[in-house]
């Protein structure tokens, strides 16, 4: 099953995101099928590629909940 989640990138202390599409089973900074975009807890700053989305989504994939408030909320 594929998922859309968070991938940690950053160094210690300072973390950034990129919102991604991998395999449920994937580790959290394995290799990603594709990027839809970044999210910055520090500065608060949020792009994602709402359309990519979309078509991923009538391909089956799954939001995890961060994803999907990030989504909802912020973009």
């Amino acid at each position: 099953m594929l998922k859309i989640r968070l991938k940690r990138i950053g160094r210690r202390g300072m973390p950034s995101y990129r919102v991604v599409v991998m395999r449920s089973q994937t580790r959290r900074d394995g290799k990603a099928i594709e990027d839809l975009g970044f999210y910055n807890p520090i500065s608060k700053q949020c792009v994602i590629n709402k359309e990519r989305i979309k078509v991923r989504l009538s391909q089956g994939a799954q939001m995890t909940e961060t994803v999907k408030y990030l989504y909802e909320v912020k973009a």
